[in-house]
């Protein structure tokens, strides 16, 4: 099978610089001449051929042989209708910097999602094969999703109570194609185009992009980093920009990794009733807590103040697009009536093979051994940035998720920053695409579940070299 491959490759090759260099409508050597010459099958060299007929390169005609395609001169597009036809560009974020491609060879601190090697592969593997010799392979599942998924979605939340609330059934459980999806949905459904959301600043940036997208006007909320959003504060936004959702990450937040206390937590809540609004819980992390067990609001909100967030993408694989909506009531019911109309259902495959994953007894195993290995990896990390940029640029040593938030001097420009370090083959998160408006300070993200942890000492000390030339220039 190797060979074969390789006498195609070479042999399309070969066709390939030899009608470069002809003009168009010459003839090619026949198939049989070419099997004496490159020592191949006929069926290889007519698999060439089709290639290079799919690429535009060469053309066939019946009966008389294969010529050098004339090639199609490559005219001028006209897009200036577009302007017109168009209108004006809702104001949406550009895709954060955890989205862009890595150059090879480059380090890699900006990612958003943990390496391989952080992933349970084997037991995905596993699961996708039994999921393929499964009926989940090609029925139609629900358009809530497969019940036993939303199962497992709601016992996991019940078993974070605090207070042993009325506990969540598979009914609150609509499944969605990753949490990018759901935050989409949930700001569409609970709120009109042009009406308001209320944000922390700095925040993900997927959520920034989602809220634009959907037509809502952020209203920032200060949020340092080491305190959740002051509760007074919290109550005049809500009040005065007549917002009935507030976004916010009370688990290892992304960017800063602060988590709210509870006290914080019973602040927060205590508003969302006084004022009939929403909080919208984004738990990312819930599966990459390190030195602290997350216990989401939702889990002892009775009146459906909390609608929950949960993503599998991160923790069981970035292929696995599948995530959870949990919550309450018409708020429910209109999500889902979203989620429906614009996707359908998930696939039910992606689902059974989660579900898969997430209930072998080598689920609970492979977390432990991440937490471990995530732990070290911000440990290690964070001793490199003390030791090149200073203990007082990182923010807070993270209980949980994946990065650590830094701030420099005022003088440094963090989009220049971010270039610089690029040019070096760093790859950075810069600060302001994580703030919603203006940015309160000079911040970067770093990232810690990346591939090639034993680069962290290079990549801080190209770091700190571009930080010190920008704070020097």
């Amino acid at each position: 099978m190797n060979h074969d491959s390789s006498s195609s490759r070479r042999t399309t090759e070969y066709l390939r610089q030899l009608s470069g260099g002809l003009r168009p409508g010459t003839k090619l050597p026949s198939t049989r001449s070419l099997v004496a010459e490159l020592s191949v099958s006929p069926v290889t060299v007519q698999s060439a051929v089709q290639n290079l007929v799919s690429e535009g390169l060469i053309e066939t005609r019946p009966g008389s042989g294969n010529f050098v395609a004339a090639q199609r001169p490559k005219g001028k597009s006209d897009f200036s209708w577009q302007t017109t036809a168009l209108g004006p560009a809702h104001r949406t974020s550009q895709f954060g910097s955890i989205m862009s491609s890595l150059p090879d060879g480059a380090i890699a601190l900006h990612t958003g999602y943990p390496t391989s090697e952080l992933v349970p592969l084997r037991l995905l593997r596993a699961a996708l094969i039994r999921s393929s010799r499964s009926d989940a392979i090609e029925v139609r599942p629900p358009a809530a999703g497969l019940p036993e998924l939303r199962r497992w979605f709601a016992n996991e939340l019940a078993a974070g109570s605090r207070r042993g609330g009325p506990a969540p059934d598979k009914n609150d459980v609509v499944i969605t194609p990753g949490g990018q999806s759901a935050l989409s949905s949930i700001f569409r459904a609970l709120t009109a185009r042009g009406g308001a959301i209320v944000m922390e600043s700095p925040t993900y940036w997927g959520a920034i992009a989602a809220a634009r997208q959907a037509g809502l006007r952020i209203i920032p909320i200060a949020s340092s980093g080491s305190a959740a959003p002051d509760p007074e504060s919290l109550r005049a936004a809500l009040s005065s920009s007549g917002a009935k959702v507030f976004y916010a990450q009370p688990h290892f937040h992304n960017p800063t990794g602060y988590q709210w206390t509870e006290a914080e937590s019973e602040a927060v809540m205590e508003v969302m009733r006084d004022t009939g609004a929403f909080l919208v819980e984004d738990d990312w992390a819930h599966d990459f807590a390190l030195d602290s067990t997350p216990k989401p609001l939702a889990a002892d909100d009775a009146d459906g103040h909390v609608v929950y967030v949960r993503s599998l993408s991160k923790s069981v694989s970035p292929s696995i697009r599948v995530a959870a909506i949990i919550a309450k009531g018409p708020a429910m019911q209109r999500i889902q009536t979203d989620r429906t109309v614009d996707h359908l259902y998930v696939s039910g495959f992606l689902q059974s093979a989660a579900l898969d994953v997430v209930t072998q007894p080598g689920w609970h195993s492979h977390n432990k051994q991440r937490i471990r290995e995530l732990r070290q990896r911000r440990d290690d990390l964070a001793a490199l940035v003390t030791k090149y940029l200073g203990k007082e640029t990182i923010t807070r040593i993270p209980k949980g998720g994946m990065n650590l938030w830094l701030q420099l001097p005022d003088s440094v420009d963090t989009l220049q920053l971010a270039q610089r370090c690029e040019a070096q083959g760093l790859l950075i998160s810069p600060g302001p695409e994580w703030f919603p408006e203006e940015p309160s300070g000079q911040f970067i993200r770093l990232n810690y579940s990346g591939p090639q942890p034993e680069r962290y000492e290079e990549a801080i000390q190209i770091l700190a070299s571009a930080v010190k030339s920008l704070s020097d220039s």
